[in-house]
């Protein structure tokens, strides 16, 4: 979409279709990378117990790197579009190419890390030493080349800033339906070979990132955002802007899972069976935040697009509507968990006491979808207006001071069990949803008074008698 595309007085039904025009695609990409996710770790589970826990080990310490490298594709998708809504091109190419330079920098750089200290970063989790082998192992097939998981993040992070979501998703379908043959046959063999194992999983998914990357790149240089990578150009640094961005989404992501960490040490204390049952629930719920994290795609690219194009009313308007389709469609997800959690729970287990539990966890989560859906969503809102501070703010409050004193509170100091933990989730989304609002409306309300205040009088003058 560009700046001419950018089109004032839409109807509410061409304001819809825009946005479902971005979102369905993000929402297709994300529950493909799930659905593969759930694959993998289905046949890892066939090797073994002990390979399933060095895998969720090693993928812990990976999330780790995800987490920054996704705040740059943050930083990123926000500037290339706005850049994009205000017509300025060559800062867009600009954006894209030295996004680029520092995912390369920041890649090799967890690589090295990895290399140098793989059995370190698995030992931090108090594994048993042959867990630490088996995770090192796979830790340092897929960490070293870290590069090939920052370019392909900071390729998809472009197109979508650009307004082209489609593109990242086909590049999805054709990976994702690559790996689970890939990943079957390098962990269990073909013939008389048998298979790599836990390596082989590795390996399938370093072999369909590189793939990913490349793909991506050639779609890039086809599309308005194509840059030289030996071309030198005057067009202004970036970098600092970039840094300026990324660092509170990073902080941000890191926060949450520190404080993933410490909260499911206290689930753990209140015992295995609770932790089990919780983590169940947590996988099925996984698939309700799909919807909301591709239309908080849509929000970002259209918020950030129309104010970049000086359009701040349109560009709020945006992000109400889509919070406003996400919260409709997250309820009906949450009708769903409510009526059928006994019989998603006993998909996972037949243990009575631990379908009920599920039951429980998911038909609280059920009255939480629609706040969930508003976080979201004005989370993406406010990262593609370029406010990268107040998610990260809503996070540490929401995650230190409720989530967790909430567990320890309901869950253990009042006995409440599994209620208590999924009660203070509910609790964290909903006072989250509630401070992102605020804050959305805070900013577009500041935004507004500075561009009436820049309006020549005659303008200003006609706006007021037009509002009256």
């Amino acid at each position: 979409m560009t700046a001419q595309g950018l089109v004032e007085n839409r109807s509410t039904k061409e304001k819809l279709l825009a946005i479902v025009f971005l979102a369905v695609p993000a929402m297709i990409e994300n529950i493909l990378q799930t659905v593969v996710g759930f694959v993998d770790t289905l046949f890892i589970a066939k090797v073994g117990l002990l390979e399933v826990t060095a895998v969720g080990v090693a993928n812990a310490v990976l999330a780790i790197y995800l987490a920054i490298f996704m705040a740059m594709g943050i930083a990123t998708s926000s500037l290339i579009a706005r850049s994009i809504g205000a017509g300025d091109m060559a800062k867009a190419k600009a954006v894209a190419k030295q996004s680029m330079v520092i995912a390369l920098a920041v890649g090799a750089f967890f690589g090295l890390l990895t290399l140098v200290f793989a059995e370190f970063l698995i030992g931090l989790f108090g594994a048993e030493a042959r867990v630490v082998a088996e995770g090192a192992t796979y830790l340092r097939i897929v960490g070293i080349p870290s590069v090939f998981i920052s370019l392909m993040l900071i390729f998809g992070s472009i197109l979508r800033g650009a307004g082209d979501t489609k593109t990242p998703m086909n590049v999805a379908w054709g990976i994702n339906l690559l790996h689970i043959p890939l990943d079957y046959v390098l962990i269990f063999g073909v013939g008389d070979w048998t298979g790599w194992g836990v390596a082989g999983a590795a390996w399938a998914t370093v072999i369909v990132r590189i793939i990913g990357t490349f793909a991506l790149y050639a779609y890039i240089q086809k599309s308005a955002v194509s840059f030289s990578l030996w071309e030198t150009t005057e067009a202004h640094s970036m970098f600092s802007t970039l840094f300026a961005l990324a660092a509170p989404a990073a902080a941000e992501r890191l926060i949450m899972r520190l404080g993933q960490v410490l909260y499911f040490g206290l689930i753990v204390v209140i015992g295995t069976k609770t932790f089990a049952a919780h983590t169940i629930a947590g996988n099925i719920e996984m698939f309700s935040y799909m919807p909301g994290y591709g239309l908080a795609v849509a929000a970002a690219t259209l918020v950030g697009q129309y104010l970049g194009a000086g359009k701040i009313k349109e560009a709020y308007q945006y992000g109400l509507l889509t919070m406003g389709v996400a919260v409709g469609f997250m309820s009906v997800i949450g009708v769903f968990l409510f009526l059928f959690a006994p019989w998603l729970a006993a998909l996972f287990t037949q243990d009575p006491e631990a379908v009920r539990m599920v039951a429980v966890a998911l038909r609280i989560d059920a009255f939480a979808q629609p706040a969930l859906a508003v976080g979201l969503v004005l989370t993406g809102a406010l990262q593609g207006a370029g406010d990268t501070k107040s998610p990260m703010y809503s996070t540490a409050i929401g995650m230190w001071l409720i989530r967790i004193v909430g567990i320890y509170v309901l869950g253990i100091y009042f006995g409440l069990g599994i209620a208590g933990i999924w009660l203070a989730i509910a609790l964290d989304i909903l006072i989250r949803a509630i401070f992102l609002f605020w804050r959305y409306r805070h900013l577009f309300k500041k935004l507004i008074q500075e561009e009436q205040k820049s309006l020549p009088f005659e303008i200003k003058r006609a706006e007021i008698n037009k509002g009256s």
